[in-house]
């Protein structure tokens, strides 16, 4: 971790050196052993006390800058702000590899397994009685279902009403026995 520390209308004295050294701990943490560069200038304009600082790593660069009229203070937001960063960036730098991992999983799944001519889907539902224009109205509220399956109340039998390539008509399948 290299730090630099520069004072502009203001001097940086090794009290403020040192609190800053150890804020800066806070953010060491995320990177581990990997190297970081990190620049810190603190100034004033008027009465107000500025502290601006930028982190510089292989993974990207982060700055927060505050001004308060305590010094301390401004250092202690940027920290703040600094940590928010590192943080939502490592969330979002893990979550775009978990997601990559599960993309490459999926395809690796999908190139080993081709299944063909085998029923892979199985869906289980009452059949219910109703009258074939009951039915009707049944498929007609839900345009997303192609087929209902119903006990024909006139013949007591299972009945599969489908709907018909113009969307408009209906048809019935109907056992013979």
């Amino acid at each position: 971790m290299n730090i630099t520390i520069t004072g502009k209308d203001l001097k940086a004295t090794e009290a403020i050196k040192d609190y800053v050294e150890r804020k800066l701990d806070r953010v060491k943490k995320y990177f581990g052993d990997k190297e970081i560069d990190i620049f810190v200038t603190i100034r004033t304009e008027k009465t107000m006390q500025i502290a601006e600082i930028i982190v510089k790593t292989d993974t990207g660069k982060y700055i927060a800058v505050n001004e308060s009229k305590d010094l301390y203070a401004s250092i202690d937001k940027d920290m703040d702000i600094l940590e928010g960063q590192i943080r939502k960036a490592k969330t979002k730098r893990e979550k775009m590899q978990k997601d990559a991992s599960i993309k490459q999983m999926s395809l690796d799944v999908k190139e080993e397994i081709e299944i063909e001519n085998e029923v892979v889907k199985i869906l289980y539902y009452d059949v219910k009685p109703a009258s074939v224009e009951d039915a009707k109205l049944k498929l007609s509220a839900k345009p997303s279902n192609l087929f209902l399956t119903f006990v024909n109340v006139d013949t007591g039998k299972v009945n599969v009403m489908f709907k018909l390539k113009d969307s408009n008509n209906f048809g019935i399948v109907e056992p013979e026995n």
